[in-house]
C-alpha cells in the first residue's frame, strides 16, 4: 500500500489551532521527518519559532506585515501572502518537505488576501505524499470539504474574559 499525506485542519474559535499544529510537526521531527512551517499574517516571532534551531530538518518563514487585525490588510499584507502561498505552492509541489504546515491560513482567506481558488489550487499541486496542516479561524467550507481531518476547536471557557492577558510561555 502507498503512504499518502492527508489535508488535517484545526479552526474554530477556541485556543490552541498553532499549538496543535506545532505538536504535530515536533512528533513528526521526532519521527524523522521534514517539516516546513508557513506562518501567514504573521511576523513577530512567537516562542514556538524558538524550536527551529533545535531540528536539523526544520525551517519556520513567516508571511506577516505585523498585525493588521485590528485595520485592513494594506497591499504589502496582500503581497506578503501571495508570496508566502507561492513559496508553499513550491514546497508542497516538490515533496521536500514530508510536512507543510499553513499557520493562520484561513486568516489570509478571511480577510481576502488570498481567494479560495488560489489555495484549492495550490492543494491540488501538492505531493501526494505531503502532509498538510491547515490552521486559522473561519476555515470555508469548501477547504473543510477537501480536508480528511477537521478539528473545530470551541471555546468553552477562557481567562482572558477575566482579564488576564496573553501570557508568555502559554499564549505565545
Amino acid at each position: 500500500m502507498t503512504l499518502r499525506g492527508y489535508i488535517h485542519i484545526y479552526t474554530g474559535n477556541g485556543k490552541g489551532k498553532t499549538t496543535a499544529a506545532f505538536g504535530l510537526a515536533v512528533r513528526a521531527l521526532c519521527a524523522g521527518k521534514s517539516v516546513f512551517i508557513g506562518q501567514f499574517v504573521k511576523s513577530m516571532k512567537y516562542n514556538e519559532t524558538a524550536i527551529e534551531p533545535l531540528f536539523d530538518h526544520l525551517v519556520i518563514q513567516q508571511f506577516g506585515e505585523g498585525c493588521f487585525i485590528e485595520r485592513e490588510p494594506t497591499p504589502a499584507d496582500i503581497q506578503a501572502a501571495h508570496e508566502g502561498l507561492e513559496i508553499c505552492r513550491q514546497h508542497l509541489v516538490e515533496g521536500k518537505f514530508e510536512m507543510v504546515i499553513l499557520d493562520e491560513l484561513t486568516i489570509a482567506l478571511y480577510y481576502s488576501m488570498l481567494s479560495l481558488e488560489e489555495v484549492l489550487n495550490v492543494l491540488r499541486q501538492r505531493s501526494p505524499h505531503t502532509e498538510v496542516v491547515i490552521t486559522g479561524r473561519y476555515a470555508p467550507q469548501e477547504l473543510i470539504d477537501i480536508a480528511d481531518l477537521v478539528t473545530n476547536m470551541q471555546e468553552v471557557k477562557h481567562y482572558y474574559s477575566l482579564g488576564v492577558l496573553s501570557r508568555n510561555g502559554i499564549d505565545h
